[in-house]
């Protein structure tokens, strides 16, 4: 007797998906003039080729684009060869040997694999009763963290990829671009004691609202970047930057799938990136 033909198993995760899920887009629109750090080139998009510059025979025509950016523009991600202490990368490599031939080999964007992970949401204004955000310049300390932890009941584990709302993310489309880079005023953000306690959670990466993830004192600008020592250097932890954080937590979204794929840029030191935030509907 010939058995019967039994059905192929189906995929947990599609049948999640059949179920329906919302998502959420953590990453931000590119557009000519948005806030950026002065630091790395401006984002530009022009069209070479607009329609009826060029029509077919059969009356049809095409447009096409060029762009040109830093990979530190926009939401983004730093790479593990994107910050150097002491002449030296994550893992003791030789940060200027290591960049020769113009290109990162071993710690480059292109290292960095697709990011299907837990997702957890630190909305620290909220936890700590700062209102829209915390105030310009303040440090988020380790106290900050575990108190939104506590809060919101989303225990940190390895592996996990952790958000920190700021709520500074609010003044990204400001009609002064300024305000978002905090130049004069400061940035609120995890100082290094905080980036400490993320690595002491074994996270794979973290991410923010803000410029730079981490603080940045009145005044002080990029001149000192503790947060980023702590984190791609001394413990292989990747950042992600200007997230747009605003709709997920209004959502009251604390813990969820991300899904995040950097363009494989062979031997750069970011990428930019459209993170999403998946939730299943149960």
């Amino acid at each position: 007797m010939t058995p019967p033909i039994q059905a192929p198993a189906t995929d947990p995760l599609l049948t999640a998906v059949r179920r329906g899920v919302d998502v959420y887009d953590l990453g931000r629109p590119l557009s000519v003039g948005m806030p950026q750090s002065p630091n790395h080139p401006a984002y530009w998009h022009s069209l070479p080729r607009r329609h009826g510059d060029m029509v077919r025979s059969d009356g049809g025509s095409a447009a096409n684009d060029m762009i040109t950016m830093g990979t530190h523009v926009g939401t983004h991600i730093d790479a593990l060869a994107h910050v150097s202490h002491r002449g030296r990368l994550h893992g003791g490599a030789d940060a200027v040997e290591a960049g020769r031939g113009g290109r990162y080999v071993e710690l480059g964007a292109h290292t960095i694999a697709p990011m299907v992970r837990r997702g957890v949401l630190l909305d620290v204004p909220r936890a700590i009763g700062a209102g829209a955000g915390c105030p310009a310049g303040y440090e988020i300390t380790p106290e900050d963290l575990a108190a939104t932890e506590a809060a919101q009941g989303t225990p940190i584990g390895e592996g996990d990829v952790v958000l920190v709302r700021s709520g500074w993310g609010r003044f990204f489309e400001h009609a002064d671009r300024t305000v978002y880079m905090g130049l004069e005023s400061g940035v609120p953000g995890v100082g290094e004691a905080g980036a400490k306690w993320l690595a002491d959670h074994a996270v794979h990466a973290v991410g923010a609202d803000t410029i730079a993830f981490e603080q940045l004192r009145p005044g002080a600008a990029h001149s000192v970047l503790p947060a980023h020592r702590v984190l791609l250097v001394e413990h292989g932890i990747y950042i992600i930057e200007a997230m747009a954080l605003e709709e997920i937590a209004a959502a009251g979204v604390h813990e969820f799938t991300l899904v995040l794929a950097p363009l494989p840029l062979f031997g750069a030191t970011g990428s930019p990136v459209r993170p999403l935030a998946v939730v299943g509907h149960g």
